[in-house]
C-alpha cells in the first residue's frame, strides 16, 4: 500500500495524524483527533493480524461496547509513518525502543512525536520521549498525559489533559488536534515534570492497591497519595523539573484517579498482590500492559543515584521483587522515625 503526504495542513492542527499502537489509549485518541477535526487518522499495530480485526470488526476486546469510528483507519506496514504530520506513540514504555527502532527509518525529523506512555525504561531510566528522540535524531517531541482511563474516554465522558512540549506552538497543535467538548486539553512548558509525573503516580497506584487489598480503609489510603506525592515531588524536582507540575492535572490529578479508579491497572495489580495472587502470575493473565512494575525498578536505581530517599517506592519494591508481607511493608512505613511533614514547594 502507497501512502500520500496530504497537500495542505489544517491550521493550527495536525491533518494526518498517525498512532503507534492499538492498544485503548492509541484507540480513544484515535477517535477523540477524528472527532476534533483532523483529516485523517491511521492507527498502526506491531502485529498485522491484530490490525486486520481491528479494521474488520471495529471493535477492541479491550474496549468492550464501544464502535471504533468509522473514519479510523488502520495500517500494518511502517512506511505509514513517512506520510504523518504529526506522529503518536502509544506504545508501552518498556516496549518503545524495539517498536520505534522499527519505525524510526520511516519517521521524519521534522514531523513531531506526542507520547501518551506513563513510565522509565528498565535499565536506562530513561522517559518515553527521551527513547524517542534517541532514535528520531532531531525530532520535536512532546507529551500528552493527565487522569485519563481509556474506557471512561470510549464512554465520551469529560476528561483533562495536559499536553507539554518545549516548543510551545508543537504543545498548542497537539491540543487543538484532540481537544474535543469532552477532552479539555491544558498546555505546559514542562515535558519532563507531565512525564516523570505519568511514571511516577504508577508506583504510587500499586501501594494504594495494596492498601485496598488488605482493607486499611479511607484515611490510610488518602495519607498514602499524600506522602506519595511528596515523593514524587522529591524526586522530580531533584530531575530537574518544576515542582507545580505536580499540583495540576499531571500529578495530583492522574494520581488521584489512578488510585482509586476499579479500572486503574496498577492499583488493581497491587490489590490482587495483597490478596495473595503471585506477580508473575498476575502479570501473564492481563490483557494490558502494568506499566508501574518496572518503573519501580527505574525509580529506585534513579533515587539511589540521585540521593532521594523514597520509603513507599522502597517498600513496594520489597513486597513486589522480595516477597515481603504487605503488612509487615505497612507496619514498616508506619513506624519509620516522624519528623516535619517536608513537602518540596521549590526548586534548591
Amino acid at each position: 500500500m502507497a501512502f500520500r503526504r496530504p497537500a495542505r495542513r489544517l491550521p493550527d492542527m495536525f491533518r494526518r495524524v498517525v498512532i503507534a499502537g492499538d492498544g485503548q489509549m492509541g484507540l480513544v485518541m484515535a477517535g477523540a483527533a477524528l472527532e476534533a477535526g483532523a483529516g485523517e487518522v491511521v492507527v498502526w499495530g506491531p502485529f498485522e493480524a491484530s490490525v486486520e480485526a481491528l479494521q474488520t470488526t471495529r471493535e477492541s476486546p479491550r474496549l468492550p461496547g464501544w464502535a471504533i469510528p468509522q473514519g479510523v483507519e488502520f495500517a500494518a506496514d511502517p512506511a505509514v509513518f513517512a506520510t504523518a504530520d504529526l506522529a503518536v506513540n502509544a506504545i508501552p514504555t518498556q516496549f518503545v525502543r524495539p517498536v520505534w527502532t522499527r519505525l524510526a527509518p520511516h519517521a521524519a525529523a521534522t514531523t513531531p512525536i506526542v507520547s501518551t506512555a506513563k513510565g522509565l525504561e528498565t535499565g536506562t531510566g530513561r522517559r518515553p520521549t527521551e527513547i524517542l528522540a534517541e532514535l528520531v535524531e532531531s525530532v520535536p517531541v512532546a507529551v500528552l498525559s493527565g487522569p485519563t482511563i481509556a474506557a471512561e474516554l470510549a464512554r465520551r465522558r469529560p476528561a483533562l489533559m495536559v499536553a507539554a512540549s518545549e516548543d510551545h506552538d508543537v504543545a498548542v497543535q497537539v491540543r487543538e488536534t484532540f481537544g474535543t467538548p469532552w477532552l479539555r486539553i491544558y498546555e505546559s512548558d514542562d515535558p519532563l515534570g507531565v512525564e516523570l509525573a505519568g511514571a511516577l503516580k504508577n508506583v504510587i497506584a500499586i501501594a494504594a492497591g495494596l492498601c485496598d487489598g488488605m482493607g486499611l480503609g479511607f484515611n490510610a489510603k488518602s495519607a498514602l497519595l499524600a506522602r506519595g506525592l511528596a515523593e514524587m515531588v522529591r524526586f522530580a524536582v531533584a530531575a530537574g523539573a518544576s515542582p507545580a507540575t505536580f499540583y495540576g492535572i499531571a500529578g495530583v490529578g492522574d494520581l488521584a484517579t489512578t488510585c482509586f479508579s476499579p479500572e486503574g491497572r496498577n492499583r488493581s495489580c497491587g490489590e490482587a498482590i495483597a490478596r495473595g495472587a503471585s506477580l508473575e502470575t498476575y502479570l501473564a493473565e492481563q490483557q494490558c500492559v502494568v506499566e508501574g512494575v518496572p518503573t519501580v525498578r527505574s525509580v529506585l536505581e534513579r533515587s539511589a543515584e540521585l540521593g532521594i530517599e523514597m520509603p513507599i517506592t522502597a517498600a513496594v519494591g520489597t513486597v513486589l521483587f522480595e516477597g515481603l508481607d504487605p503488612a509487615r511493608a505497612i507496619h514498616d512505613l508506619m513506624t519509620r522515625p516522624t519528623g516535619p511533614e517536608g513537602v518540596v514547594t521549590t526548586v534548591s
